[in-house]
């Protein structure tokens, strides 16, 4: 049974959670021009989606449906 570590789930959250960011900032600045809310945005946005993120990846984890052991 091939199953990801703790550890790299959390480095997959991290990065996602960067990329995610950075395009969160771009989007908001894009329609509002202010910095203030796009970052104020970016910060609540990013809690609780990397919350999230972190126990998705977990549950899916521990699901075989669809993992190739070759």
């Amino acid at each position: 049974m091939r199953v990801s570590s703790r550890r790299r789930s959390l480095i997959k959250a991290i990065t996602y959670r960067i990329l995610i960011m950075c395009l969160d900032f771009m989007a908001i600045y894009f329609f509002t021009g202010a910095v203030h809310i796009a970052i104020g945005f970016m910060i609540v946005s990013n809690v609780y989606t990397s919350a999230c993120y972190i126990l998705h990846e977990r549950f899916w984890a521990n699901i075989q449906w669809g993992v190739d052991e070759t």
